[in-house]
């Protein structure tokens, strides 16, 4: 893998704050929060496969940083749940399964049905000004998204679902959805590789806003609901080990999980 350049990067589940930073091109305040950024956005986006060894005297040339600041970066990503630590092994990028989906995919929809329904209740005029926008930007985006714009519209998805949620002001829901935002993101980019699946995300984003907007917040919890459940990915076999993805897997997991399939 070629070295990694540091630039400033979207803040691929960041609140609005990250994300205006980003869109202005503002540094990020440290070298550790750089490698941090760029870490994460390896992994979300596939280039570190899930399950890979994370080698520190590997990672020190290809991002051209020291191991103290590697070694901060990958402890937060291990807080994030993207990176996991074996002891006195070193870390791995954190592998991903069905069974995992699942349960992100099912915490995700009971927090953010419930938090958008108190923020219909309690929104005013600003925030449905400020909802709006996030729904035009995020609508000149994905109609359809274009696969070298797919990290801008990553962008925009988060600033849409905070700003249905922003009319209730609750911190720790912010922070929590985040975190499982950041962690869906990281299946949707593994389904771009897969067949079938196709969905017309952009008419499902108009169905929210709308009901949103017109203040039918048990509608409109309804359709979040089914929002992320379209990006599931169907597998009848029975829960009896962690399912690996198709393509999402490093290729030595690939090739076991084929011959014992």
């Amino acid at each position: 893998m070629a070295k990694r350049s540091f630039h400033p990067l979207i803040a691929l589940a960041g609140g609005h704050a990250a994300a205006d930073a980003s869109l202005h091109g503002a540094p990020s305040r440290t070298l550790i929060e750089q490698t941090y950024a760029t870490l994460r956005s390896d992994i979300v986006e596939g280039r570190l496969a899930p399950g890979s060894k994370l080698r520190i005297e590997h990672l020190r040339t290809q991002y051209e940083v020291g191991a103290g600041t590697l070694r901060e970066a990958l402890t937060r990503l291990v807080s994030d749940a993207l990176v996991t630590v074996e002891g006195q092994r070193g870390f791995r990028v954190a592998p991903i399964a069905l069974q995992e989906l699942e349960d992100i995919t099912t915490l995700r929809v009971h927090i953010e049905t419930d938090a958008l329904r108190q923020s219909i209740r309690a929104g005013d005029a600003q925030w449905r000004e400020a909802l709006a926008e996030a729904y035009a930007a995020i609508s000149a985006e994905e109609q359809p998204i274009a696969p070298h714009r797919r990290r801008q519209w990553e962008l925009l998805n988060v600033r849409f679902h905070e700003a249905l949620l922003a009319g209730h002001t609750s911190p720790w829901t912010v922070r929590v959805l985040r975190l499982l935002s950041r962690h869906s993101e990281r299946y949707r980019f593994c389904a771009m590789g897969l067949p079938g699946g196709v969905r017309d995300v952009h008419a499902e984003h108009t169905e929210i806003f709308a009901l949103a907007m017109s203040g039918q917040d048990a509608r409109a919890a309804l359709a979040l609901e089914a929002h992320p459940r379209h990006a599931r990915f169907a597998d009848p076999r029975p829960a009896r080990r962690p399912r690996l993805l198709p393509g999402c897997a490093p290729p030595q997991l690939q090739a076991k999980s084929a011959t014992s399939a």
